[in-house]
């Protein structure tokens, strides 16, 4: 059965890639939305739980991004600390963005389902937008990715708009309530197929090289990202690109009645808005 709200949605994260597409999404739909980030008129600050009480003030349901990930230290306490504030205001749809394979991420899942047993969990392969308006997308326009994983492992990279309607879906039908919805692209690519496959549809070649920690660190450090966020996400990599994550799911196609979107097809949707060409 699909719901409706006559008072708002919470979308933690803004203008962030998952968040604003979602917003968007249930904007369309005539759904009341309250997009929540440090700098929106009413502001949410994961790091401080001040700001949580009024962006949470007469909700109806809620959407959770959290940056820079779940697998982070300290982002399962603070999601169990605002699943507890969600439940005792009665809360009952939440559905909360995840990381497939991320042995963190994993505990936040289960602290917010202790709290809101009707919570859905959206665990996510890495996004396919990740090379054009994320953490990679300034290398591939530059035609070289340099980032520490693995040449020969395969990840089954996720359009960031079939991961925002699955979300919308579950926000909205009962049938999703308490579920884990594990979500991937078609194919698992290694990251030289993924950045080959991009070249081909911006029609210019670009690279990748396997690189190590301490130059993936320098490089974001150069790019005026802290040390700390660089090393995280370097140990996330080490975490997940190991080869657990290369089997695909039928979730998307099974919740949106359609195939899901391959890399190719959201590089080549957006090529000139992403890269200038």
């Amino acid at each position: 059965m699909f719901t409706s709200y006559d008072r708002p949605v919470l979308v933690v994260g803004g203008a962030g890639k998952s968040a604003r597409r979602v917003a968007a999404r249930l904007d369309a739909l005539g759904l009341p939305v309250r997009p929540a980030s440090r700098t929106t008129a009413v502001p949410f600050d994961w790091s401080h739980p001040s700001t949580w009480d009024a962006a949470l003030d007469g909700v109806s349901a809620a959407y959770l991004s959290y940056a820079p990930d779940l697998a982070f230290p300290g982002a399962s306490d603070q999601v169990a600390a605002l699943a507890r504030r969600l439940a005792e205001r009665g809360v009952e749809r939440v559905v909360i963005l995840s990381g497939r394979g991320e042995a963190g991420a994993r505990a936040s899942e289960l602290a917010l389902l202790d709290a809101v047993p009707t919570a859905s969990v959206v665990r996510c392969s890495f996004f396919a937008q990740n090379f054009t308006e994320g953490m990679f997308a300034d290398d591939v326009r530059a035609g070289e990715l340099a980032i520490p994983v693995p040449a020969d492992v395969p990840e089954p990279f996720v359009d960031l708009d079939d991961v925002a309607d699955v979300a919308v879906a579950a926000l909205r039908d009962d049938a999703y309530a308490g579920s884990v919805l594990e979500l991937t692209g078609p194919q698992a690519l290694t990251f030289g197929e993924a950045v080959a496959a991009i070249g081909d549809a911006l029609g210019s070649p670009v690279s990748f090289r396997s690189t190590s920690v301490e130059d993936f660190v320098a490089a974001v450090v150069a790019a005026g990202e802290p040390a700390e966020l660089a090393y995280g996400l370097a140990e996330l990599f080490a975490e997940v690109m190991d080869g657990r994550n290369v089997a695909t799911t039928d979730t998307i196609e099974r919740v949106l009645e359609r195939p899901a979107t391959s890399l190719a097809d959201v590089v080549r949707g957006v090529a000139g808005h992403a890269y200038g060409r």
